[in-house]
């Protein structure tokens, strides 16, 4: 049997409902990973320019639109376990341009902006409480690195209860193998893998309900 049929036969690949209420996460776009002066950094400019068409449409409708960087302090640096194994992570430090969303996402004053200290957007932050309170249910993950940040936070999405889509056009990462791997079991297990074109033609077609959102539909951002 070929790879797709084994997954098939043990039930896996198969597409969730889309809900009505839909958020774009936006995942570490920041210079630390975007900008290639850095070490850690890799080229991701035709992601950032697929997921901008996505926020700006997002923000458009009334979606909220949420960014997320990872930066640590550091005493943070020196004790972590995951910063000895992944140790150029340890130039992220707080204050720092590496921690900064790179610009050319367009990132707005409005946007709030996840701070994180490990891969996934929703360990140890507020996350899931703002989703929450804005009334969604289906999130868009985008953003780098798909091997990386963009895994572990799709993988505790779906556990917090949300539907996932994940549009590959907008996930980055340093080196095509783990970024299709990555991809490939995302699509079986945890979210749907589609192209941007897809999600676009989604929330092009659903409307702000019950005055959830971070923008009053139809104005988008003022």
């Amino acid at each position: 049997m070929s790879q797709d049929e084994v997954y098939d036969k043990a039930g896996f690949g198969r597409s969730a409902p889309r809900g009505t209420r839909p958020a774009v996460i936006v995942v570490d776009f920041s210079y630390g990973f975007t900008d290639t002066r850095y070490p850690t950094a890799a080229d991701m400019q035709a992601e950032i320019a697929a997921t901008r068409r996505l926020t700006d449409l997002a923000r458009e409708r009334g979606f909220p639109v949420i960014y997320t960087t990872i930066s640590y302090q550091p005493w943070e640096a020196q004790v972590l376990p995951w910063l000895r194994k992944a140790t150029g992570m340890q130039a992220l430090m707080a204050g720092t341009r590496l921690v900064e969303i790179d610009s050319s996402t367009g990132i707005t004053d409005i946007d709030p902006v996840i701070v994180k200290h490990g891969a996934s957007a929703f360990h140890g932050t507020n996350l899931a409480g703002l989703l929450a309170a804005a009334g969604v249910d289906t999130l868009i993950v985008t953003g780098a690195t798909t091997s990386g940040c963009v895994r572990a936070t799709v993988v505790d999405a779906v556990q917090s209860g949300f539907i996932v889509l994940v549009p590959r056009d907008c996930c980055a990462d340093r080196a095509a193998a783990p970024h299709e791997a990555n991809l490939y079991d995302i699509d079986q297990k945890y979210g749907d893998v589609i192209s941007v074109d897809d999600a676009l033609d989604w929330l092009g077609q659903t409307k702000v309900s019950d005055g959830h959102g971070l923008y009053n539909e139809g104005e988008g951002v003022r």
